[in-house]
């Protein structure tokens, strides 16, 4: 009889050996069980252990004096990583949903979808707060180390071969260029690196016909865990599923689109399942303030780009970050060279890395990895899927037994592309060390596999080989680390140090919310002090910053850089008052008080009854007009400015036009103005860029236009005759606006508030705020929150409404006689998501379960039976 032709699923599948299963606890199955963890385990180690022994060597966090909070990893990640310390033991006033401690009230869901949902994130409660840097390191390295472990298991997957083999060569993908420069100071995308082999599992779970709902979970986990990463992830493992069914051999045509059917339903039900994560974020990203415009620059030469295979350097200009390390690297060169593969799987893999490379550097393609949007930073983030298919074509290489003089052609190869990249940014004196030692030890230890057929002497140099790519990988990572660091971008901020620490206790120790604010103030230990020290303020550095909240505060005096979206607190009196600010910190006297608490005077309550509000403004709207509609009071005299000395500026439209003061020996234009004695003297000019003085102060202006606004900020005190005289001194041709400063009465001020009628009883806590209001409260309550989309308040138990804007603030009308207002916060897009979730869920239940009754025995009938 001719044998039965082996299925498409049968002819994917590595021969097997058919033994009887041995019964569940015998001592067998818990052997297998290590077995089969033991190659995911070493490599899992080997890169782990790889990172902190380059780590140590280097001196850097924890292993050293060195910080790494670099860039978002100071100023997002540990802040954000903090709060998420307070949601867990419930030290804080907001919840998943709300953030009352920046931007004085934003929305905070996507964020916590976006920068927390790595699942390592959640370790930090199991830290003291003050040591949140360790948990935010950790949540890198095993990530690092369940990505290289994932990846051996798709390895075993792609082609059957020894387990340590398969580690070693994952040990590449752990560690490569991307996670040393891009991935490590930025651990949200650090699940991108597991999402790659995660969804590359489901994907061979198509190919074979089997566990969908597995599957399925795969890819709802990788989405979770970081839905941005994680479609780059999805798609490049679309591109190698496609060039497996391409390339698969005796594979009817009605397989190959069964098993890409498969994979479409198993990729959108694992999606929907993760809907939430993304609903609620492309919302917020709708609202969001628009970030900086971004134009692709040059693209980096072949050449240049080709180099960044090379291990152990770091270019000066932007490229793709590759390299996969020297092992990783010599595979990939012997590959095309390597004969046990067919040839058209050769030129399938070659072409598909070739098309993933050449796409990161040409715009259209830029666009669709990043979601039709060119980021505001590196155009290149991910890279990380390329080397995940370098990494994939080394094992190709590998698992064929490549023999000596493949692996000499690909030695020859690696030789070449390192002499003719010798003048490249991207390989320095550690590139040379790599290729010639390490490659050289690597080469021979290859070759020695593919001579030697004794079992012991393979064992010593596979040993040899594993203490190879240790060292390779380490001095790697510490040769990297150190190139990288002397860039002035990449110098690292304190987060959490003693200084920090200590304004953290004193804000602590006044905090009065929600009666009154406490400010941390314009000083930054991060862009997001709020979280990260405590406080309700005003900074906030977040993509998800609501355009509502950065113009209501810009237009009320508060200053912004990256266009907004990193939004700062008040400095000014009125500014202060009308968000509630009772104290903010000041720099304290000595190093053993760096700040103390300065007590503001009696702010504006956080909720206030107003029975008529003001309609919109007429005449020129300058910030003091728009503070004072919303005080409800005039408290500043806005005088006329007028040139006094120095070079002589140009009127235009708007303002004054200052010469620039390089070309007047550094001298600025001073203007002179008329107020009444005794005022407060602030000054408003949200683009200037230079230096403000005058009336015995001195302030910095970092203006530019639309990118960066300064605040309103304070002078000093009008003389006894009312003669103000200010002097703008700046770089260039600056415009100082036409009424660019105010005169502040503070008993006007003080005045406005005492009128200002708050509640009798105010909660605020979680995503709502109860207010118990004064007898015959009527008009309308406004709260000095940020009005963004989401909120819905409630008058005395009645329906839901949807708060309207004042100045940019909450405004609830209260009808004629309120006596109880109840608002609370939902994130939009979060019912939408949770019914796509729910309706994937059920999808997924009723597969199972119809999967488990095809299983089941078939019983057949009394007559079938007895026959």
């Amino acid at each position: 009889m001719a044998p039965t032709p082996a299925t498409p699923q049968e002819a994917l599948r590595p021969r097997e050996v058919t033994r009887p299963v041995p019964p569940s606890g015998h001592p067998a199955v818990a052997r297998g069980a290590l077995v089969r963890l033991a190659a995911p385990g070493l490599a899992a180690a080997l890169s782990m252990g790889a990172y902190c022994l380059a780590l140590a060597l280097y001196g850097s966090y924890p292993f050293g004096p060195r910080s790494r909070a670099v860039n978002d990893l100071g100023n997002q990640f540990v802040p954000f990583h903090a709060r998420l310390w307070d949601l867990l033991h419930g030290h804080t006033t907001g919840d998943l949903f709300f953030n009352w401690s920046s931007g004085y009230g934003v929305p905070f869901l996507a964020d916590f979808f976006t920068y927390l949902m790595n699942p390592f994130s959640w370790l930090v409660g199991l830290f003291p707060r003050e040591l949140t840097d360790l948990p935010v390191f950790l949540v890198t390295l095993f990530s690092i180390g369940l990505a290289a472990a994932l990846m051996t298991v798709f390895l075993g997957r792609l082609h059957p071969g020894p387990g340590v083999l398969r580690a070693l060569v994952s040990v590449g993908y752990g560690l490569c260029a991307w996670v040393l420069n891009d991935g490590f100071a930025d651990p949200m995308w650090m699940w991108g690196l597991v999402a790659l082999p995660m969804t590359g599992i489901a994907a061979e779970w198509c190919l074979r016909r089997t566990r969908w709902v597995a599957g399925t979970g795969l890819v709802a986990l990788a989405w979770a865990g970081n839905f941005y990463t994680a479609a780059m992830a999805t798609l490049a493992m679309a591109m190698v599923l496609g060039l497996r069914l391409l390339t698969a051999p005796g594979m009817a045509a009605p397989d190959r689109l069964r098993a890409l059917a498969r994979a479409v339903s198993m990729a959108a039900c694992g999606i929907l399942l993760a809907a939430p994560v993304l609903t609620v974020s492309l919302e917020a990203s709708r609202v969001a303030q628009p970030a900086p415009e971004v134009r692709y620059g040059d693209r980096p030469a072949p050449l240049y780009q080709v180099a960044q295979l090379l291990p152990g350097g770091h270019g000066g200009a932007p490229a793709p970050n590759v390299s996969i390390g020297v092992a990783g690297l010599l595979l990939v060169a012997a590959f095309p060279f390597v004969r046990g593969v067919p040839a058209r799987v050769r030129i399938g893999w070659y072409a598909l890395a070739a098309g993933v490379g050449a796409s990161f550097v040409w715009e259209p393609a830029i666009l669709l990895w990043h979601g039709f949007a060119l980021p505001n930073g590196s155009p290149y983030r991910a890279a990380f899927v390329l080397s995940g298919i370098l990494v994939m074509i080394s094992w190709l290489a590998l698992a064929h037994r490549p023999r000596i003089g493949e692996l000499a052609a690909g030695g020859a190869l690696v030789a070449l592309l390192a002499w003719l990249s010798r003048d490249q940014g991207a390989a320095g004196t550690a590139t040379w060390i790599l290729v010639a030692g390490g490659g050289g030890a690597t080469l021979l230890g290859l070759g020695a596999l593919a001579a030697l057929r004794a079992p012991r002497a393979r064992r010593a140099v596979t040993a040899a080989l594993t203490a190879a790519v240790l060292l390779t990988s380490a001095y790697t990572a510490f040769s990297v680390t150190a190139v990288r660091d002397k860039i002035a971008w990449f110098r690292p901020k304190p987060t959490l140090d003693p200084v920090s620490l200590a304004a953290r206790d004193v804000l602590g120790a006044r905090g009065d919310w929600p009666r009154r604010r406490t400010d941390p103030g314009p000083h930054e230990f991060a862009n997001n002090d709020p979280l990260l020290i405590g406080g309700e303020g005003g900074s906030y550095y977040s993509s998800y910053v609501p355009a509502a909240t950065a113009r209501a505060l810009r237009d009320l005096g508060a200053g912004w850089y990256m266009r907004g979206r990193h939004t700062l607190s008040f400095e000014d009196p009125v500014g202060q008052a009308i968000m509630g600010v009772g104290s903010n910190l000041s720099p304290g006297p000595d190093r053993r008080r760096p700040f103390v608490p300065h007590r503001a005077r009696p702010p504006a309550p956080l909720l206030t009854v107003r029975d008529r509000l003001p309609g919109p403004l007429t005449g020129e709207r300058t910030v003091f007009a728009r503070q004072e509609r919303v005080l409800g009071a005039r408290v500043y005299e806005v005088p006329d400015l007028a040139p006094a000395a120095g070079p002589a500026p140009a009127r235009t439209r708007g303002g004054w036009l200052l010469p620039d003061a390089a070309d007047h020996g550094g001298a600025g234009t001073a203007f002179r103005a008329r107020c009444a004695p005794g005022g407060t003297v602030v000054w408003s000019a949200p683009w200037f860029s230079g230096r403000v003085g005058g009336l015995g102060g001195r302030t910095k202006g970092i203006g530019a236009r639309d990118r960066t606004a300064n605040p309103v900020r304070t002078l000093g005190r009008v003389p006894a005759d009312g003669t103000v005289v200010v002097r703008f001194t700046g770089r260039g041709r600056q415009l100082v606006p036409e009424h660019a400063l105010g005169c502040l009465s503070r008993a006007r001020l003080a005045a406005a508030v005492r009128a200002l009628r708050g509640p009798r009883e105010l909660t605020a806590g979680g995503h709502a705020l109860t207010a118990r209001l004064p007898r015959g409260s009527k008009g309308h309550a406004v709260l000095a929150v940020p009005a963004v989309a989401g909120w819905g308040c409630s008058v005395d138990g009645g329906p839901l409404g949807a708060p309207s804007s004042f100045g940019g603030l909450l405004a609830v009308p209260l009808g004629s006689n309120g006596r109880r207002l109840t608002c609370a916060y939902e994130p939009p897009g979060l019912k939408s998501g949770l019914a796509a979730s729910g309706a994937a869920a059920l999808a997924l239940a009723m597969v199972a379960l119809g999967g488990r009754l095809r299983s089941r025995p078939r019983l057949h009938s009394h007559q079938e039976v007895g026959r």
